[in-house]
């Protein structure tokens, strides 16, 4: 040991020899291998001067590296040690610290620049802390935080407010360093030893959003069990032994929910109230607000408020009656009951208001769910109030069918992109867009015209356009094969400098290569199936883009032959003739001209054939042959059942987040169709490999081919019901402005889609069932046998689907909801276990029936209404089956 300990000494004074001799090359060593305590040693006792002059050449090294090198515990720790004992002023050590890639190892490198600066007696350390606390953005990680934090706290600065250090405050409760020796503490524990606390406690309230982070869970240390939600219950506990004050806690949750938020960022207050459970003094002088939270909350926080205010004695019964007609037309069904039941208890205990209370009962007698209406309708009658008098009460319907709005024919494309600025808008929107669903054909076209004219004006209008999105966006997501993000990237910033463009070429043909092949059997290139992952249509995009970036910067190039002539991708097929004759005896780009050929409508005459033959050209030739054969035939499709993959051995959490089954549809083309590029042979993906990169481009692709898109798009709505993922859905809408026939595939995507974990993913299937049943092409027989079979064997939830249908009924689709719930409920009605939502829907069948006077009969129903008992699913079961009766 003290060998070692001399070594470390005479290898300190040696460095501190070189550094004042001029030698910085051993301290950049010291930094890259993490040596934070020797660069301590060798820094001691240099003069001043030798020290900012060192400054000044770190400072250069590191804006050398800067862009390149990530600082992570190690070398950051030992940088900040660096930085700290040789800058001469917290701004410039500001400048090399708060950025987001230097992320020391908090509490090490906190206590060894402290050392540094009270041996160098510096007093600017505290100002450091505080620069680097203000400049934490949206950027910044967990770590860096840390490194903030502990410096504030060993300076004793105080901690700033701003939103983003409070959420990674937040962040650092949920997810304590785990890197120091001995016992984690408990949540509870570190809040109590928490300095930020008092400062971070009331912003929790403020920060929109900020509930989502706040319902965490806590592992206990065997790793056995959890406890839920521990954040809300350790404020609770806090407050109760008084470390907390109280009423912050119930007036900043109150008030959170007041003001509103999404539903789940609002949870985390609710529990907390919950949790504090306030007295009846502390409600009581909240009663206005609580009344508030009861007429306009999210469901969790109405009850809550709800069982509060019940409990009070002396509320005031007008309040009770103005806050009810609003709360008895909410859609919470459990929330509306219990109402009705406190106006019940009102009712018999103040016999003098009785007809008052009865009156606003009546209220819900107009109701959706028809239980409801059923017993609002009985209680009024119960305390004197008749609820047909004054027009209170359902009015019979007349029976009719849907009425929706005509569909509008397709609707035309964007005139085309014209000015180089009005192109790199287009760019920077589309690098803007998450899910990549900008249209695409729009730019390249005008990519293609524009280069073709004034290339170098092009590069330099959309260089620094996309500079700016490049650190997240410009890359190849590895883990999606379908990301088209690297390939757009490059061909948006490809120069018209010979050099650039020489290069560029040899890159795009290498890539084309890839993507075809030739043989004496088929003479025209062919898509590979290089990659199972990807499917023939996501390559071709591939090969379009790789062929643009080939070909850019063509001298007089009139565009892109492929261009949409309308929003939903189809191509006029005159259009399409008059681009081949602007070509001249320019030869058109093998993928364009397919493209294009894939976007034409079917049903096109001889007449067009014949014009595109007196072209005279071998384009024009191909397209007056693809013309008369029909085009790319419809495909034969089956259902077909695939099952998740083997459990692997040892622990296997992935398999545990698998659907043990996904219904899934295999495409073939029809007998005597080679299928040349593979677009109509579909193999359904296992389980659990759907990606979606780009995939809302696929329907304007093969704008007349639904059940093609949707066959390869349905793994990925499937996964928005069977394992919750979000998005998946938003092409449902995208493919039911296209055109064919969409067969099981299209029928299974919006069974899927309905039942999506996600609000959003189920308006989008909602939107598509709509414009679909417009346009008579909805098959919902169909779709409600996929749902039936899906909700019988628990791979959806039918509780999911329940509002959609509701929607799409009141939308003006009752007759073709009805339809889809007679075909659902066979196979959920004969299920070994009832799904939860099963009584709703039969609520809803009955609505749908009686509001259309259509007799559709269901198997199974008699059986379920014959039973004995009061339960709900037979008392919904009997209420159809009378309304069958009827009509």
């Amino acid at each position: 040991m003290r060998n070692a300990q001399q070594a470390f000494i005479n290898s300190a004074v040696r460095r501190r020899r070189e550094l004042a001799a001029g030698g910085t090359s051993d301290l950049f060593d010291l930094i890259q291998n993490a040596s934070a305590s020797q660069i301590v040693a060798a820094l001691a006792g240099l003069p001043e001067q030798r020290r900012r002059e060192i400054g000044a050449e770190v400072t250069t090294w590191f804006k050398q590296r800067q862009r390149t090198t990530w600082w992570t515990a190690g070398s950051g720790t030992a940088l900040a040690v660096a930085v700290v004992g040789c800058l001469p002023t917290a701004a410039q050590a500001a400048t090399i610290l708060a950025r987001n890639t230097v992320n020391p190892d908090g509490e090490r490198a906190a206590a060894l620049m402290s050392t540094v600066a009270e041996e160098r007696g510096i007093t600017w350390l505290g100002d450091l802390a505080h620069r680097l606390a203000t400049k934490i953005n949206q950027q910044t990680g967990l770590e860096h935080w840390r490194f903030a934090a502990a410096l504030l706290r060993v300076t004793g600065t105080t901690a700033p407010a701003n939103d983003r250090f409070v959420e990674l405050w937040l962040d650092s409760v949920q997810l304590p360093d785990r890197r120091r020796a001995g016992r984690p503490a408990t949540l509870i524990e570190r809040l109590r030893d928490d300095p930020f606390l008092d400062a971070m406690l009331p912003r929790l309230f403020e920060i929109d959003g900020l509930g989502l982070r706040m319902t965490f869970d806590e592992v206990t240390t065997t790793w056995d069990e959890r406890r839920r939600h521990v954040l809300p219950t350790a404020l609770a506990q806090l407050a109760t032994e008084g470390t907390i004050d109280r009423t912050i806690l119930i007036d900043g949750a109150i008030g959170r929910l007041l003001r509103g938020d999404r539903a789940s960022a609002l949870r985390a207050f609710t529990i907390l109230l919950t949790e504090l459970e306030p007295t009846t003094t502390e409600v009581a002088t909240r009663a206005t607000d609580y009344l508030r939270l009861l007429a306009d909350a999210p469901a969790p926080a109405a009850t809550m408020a709800q069982k509060a205010l019940r409990d009070l004695p002396d509320l005031e019964i007008d309040t009770v009656l103005d806050t009810s007609r609003d709360v008895l037309l909410r859609p919470d069904k459990a929330l509306v009951k219990a109402q009705l039941t406190w106006l019940d208890r009102l009712a018999r205990h103040h016999r003098d208001r009785a007809a008052q209370v009865a009156e606003v009962i009546a209220v819900a007698a107009e109701h959706p769910a028809v239980e409801l209406r059923d017993r609002a309708n009985t209680l009024a009658t119960r305390h004197g109030h008749d609820p047909t008098a004054g027009g209170i009460g359902p009015a019979k319907a007349r029976p009719r069918g849907d009425d929706l709005p005509p569909p509008a024919p397709p609707a035309p494309a964007p005139a085309p992109i014209t000015d180089v600025d009005e192109l790199a808008e287009e760019v920077a929107a589309l690098l803007g867009t998450p899910s990549q669903g900008t249209p695409l054909d729009r730019i390249l076209d005008a990519l293609v015209r524009l280069s073709a004219t004034d290339g170098a004006r092009v590069h330099a209008a959309l260089a620094p356009v996309v500079e700016r999105c490049h650190w997240s966006w410009g890359n190849e997501h590895r883990h999606d094969p379908l990301s088209l993000s690297e390939v757009v990237v490059d061909v948006l910033t490809t120069a018209p400098t010979t050099d650039q463009q020489a290069r560029r070429r040899s890159r795009w043909e290498t890539l084309l290569t890839a993507l075809r092949r030739t043989d004496r059997q088929t003479p025209q290139p062919e898509l590979v199936t290089t990659d199972p992952r990807v499917p023939p249509p996501h390559r071709l995009l591939r090969a379009r883009l790789a062929e643009i970036g080939a070909h850019l910067a063509e001298p007089g190039h009139p565009g892109l032959l492929a261009t949409p002539t309308h929003a939903n991708g189809t191509l006029d097929p005159l259009a399409l003739i008059e681009r081949l004759a602007a070509l001249g005896d320019r030869p058109a780009w093998h993928w364009d001209l397919t493209q294009a050929l894939l976007r034409l409508p079917a049903d096109t005459d001889e007449t067009v054939a014949g014009k595109a033959a007196a072209l005279g050209t071998p384009a024009g030739e191909r397209l007056a042959t693809w013309l008369r054969a029909g085009g790319l035939p419809q495909p034969v499709t089956r259902a077909v059942t695939r099952t998740r993959r083997p459990r692997r051995n040892g622990y296997d959490w992935e398999y545990d987040q698998l659907p043990p089954k996904r219904i899934l549809v295999e495409l073939r083309p029809p007998d005597g169709y080679d299928d040349p590029y593979g677009l109509l042979t579909v193999d359904p993906a296992p389980i659990g490999v759907e990606h979606s990169a780009w995939a809302n481009l696929l329907p304007s692709t093969l704008p007349g081919h639904r059940a093609v898109v949707a066959a390869y798009a349905l793994p990925i709505v499937a996964a928005t019901a069977d394992m919750d993922q979000r998005g998946g859905t938003t092409m449902l809408p995208l493919l039911a402005e296209t055109t064919g026939p969409g067969g099981p595939a299209l029928d299974l995507a919006l069974s899927y889609g309905l039942a999506a974990r996600h609000g959003t993913d189920r308006i989008a299937a909602l939107d598509a069932l709509l414009a679909l049943a417009a346009a008579g092409q909805f098959d919902a027989t169909a779709t409600g046998g996929h749902l039936g079979r899906l909700v019988a064997g628990q791979l959806v939830k039918l509780s999911r689907a329940l509002e959609p249908l509701r929607d799409a009924a009141q939308a003006g689709a009752p007759l073709t909801v009805w339809r889809l719930i007679a075909a659902a409920l066979p196979s959920a009605l004969a299920a070994p276990q009832p799904p939860r939502g099963l009584p709703d829907l039969l609520s809803l069948a009955a609505e749908t029936a009686s509001t259309t006077g259509t007799r559709i009969d269901v198997p199974g129903l008699a059986d379920v209404a014959g039973r004995g008992g009061s339960g709900r699913l037979v008392t919904e079961a009997r209420r159809l089956h009378r309304a069958l009766d009827t009509v």
